[in-house]
C-alpha cells in the first residue's frame, strides 16, 4: 500500500494535467491587451513575412516584407488590405480574422476542450464555427499563441506562424485606422 501511495504521489508531482495545462494558456492569453510578433504566412504554398500588432479585441496592423508594400489592418469592424495597386475592404464579421481576434471567444473554446493534441512544444485546439475549420496553436511551455491554421475568405488554407512575441507593448495612438484607398 505505501508503495502504491508513493508510486501515485509521484506520479501527481512529475506530471502537469491537461487541465494545468489548460489553465496556464487561459490565464495568459486572459492578461494580454495587445500582442506584437514577427509571422510567417503560407496560403496554399506562398509564403509571405512580416510583422504585426494585434490589439484585443479584433485589431491588427500587419506590415508585410514585400515589394507591393501590402498591409493589412483591421479597426475592429472592417478588415483592408492594401499593396501598391490594390485595395480591398471587407466587413470583419465575414472574415476568419473575426474569431482569431476575438480573445474572448478563443477562451471560451479552449475551456473544458476535449479534443486537443500535444505536438512536440505545441499544444493544438482544432474547432468548427459557422462552417469553417480553425486550428488554433500554443506554446507548451510559455502558454503563448505561436500559430494558426484557417481558410481564408477564398477557401485558400492560410497557416500563420508567429515568433518574436512581445505582450502589452506600449502603442502608436493610431496604429489600427484604416487606409484610405488613393
Amino acid at each position: 500500500m505505501k508503495k502504491f501511495l508513493l508510486i501515485l504521489i509521484l506520479i501527481l508531482f512529475f506530471t502537469e494535467t491537461d487541465a494545468s495545462i489548460e489553465d496556464k494558456i487561459i490565464q495568459n492569453f486572459d492578461k494580454i491587451k495587445n500582442i506584437s510578433f514577427n509571422f510567417e504566412q503560407n496560403i496554399n504554398g506562398k509564403i509571405e513575412k512580416g510583422n504585426c500588432t494585434v490589439q484585443y479585441p479584433k485589431k491588427i496592423n500587419c506590415k508585410y516584407n514585400s515589394d507591393n508594400k501590402k498591409i493589412l489592418i483591421s479597426n475592429g469592424k472592417s478588415l483592408v488590405i492594401k499593396t501598391k495597386n490594390d485595395y480591398y475592404i471587407y466587413p470583419l464579421e465575414k472574415t476568419a480574422l473575426n474569431l482569431i481576434l476575438d480573445k474572448k471567444f478563443l477562451i471560451k473554446k479552449i475551456q473544458g476542450f476535449t479534443e486537443k493534441k500535444i505536438i512536440e512544444e505545441m499544444i493544438n485546439y482544432k474547432f468548427t464555427e459557422n462552417g469553417n475549420e480553425f486550428n488554433i496553436f500554443f506554446n507548451k511551455n510559455s502558454y503563448d499563441l505561436v500559430a494558426w491554421q484557417t481558410s481564408d475568405i477564398y477557401q485558400n488554407l492560410n497557416i500563420t506562424y508567429l515568433y518574436s512575441i512581445k505582450k502589452n507593448q506600449e502603442l502608436k495612438k493610431n496604429l489600427f485606422k484604416l487606409p484610405t484607398q488613393d
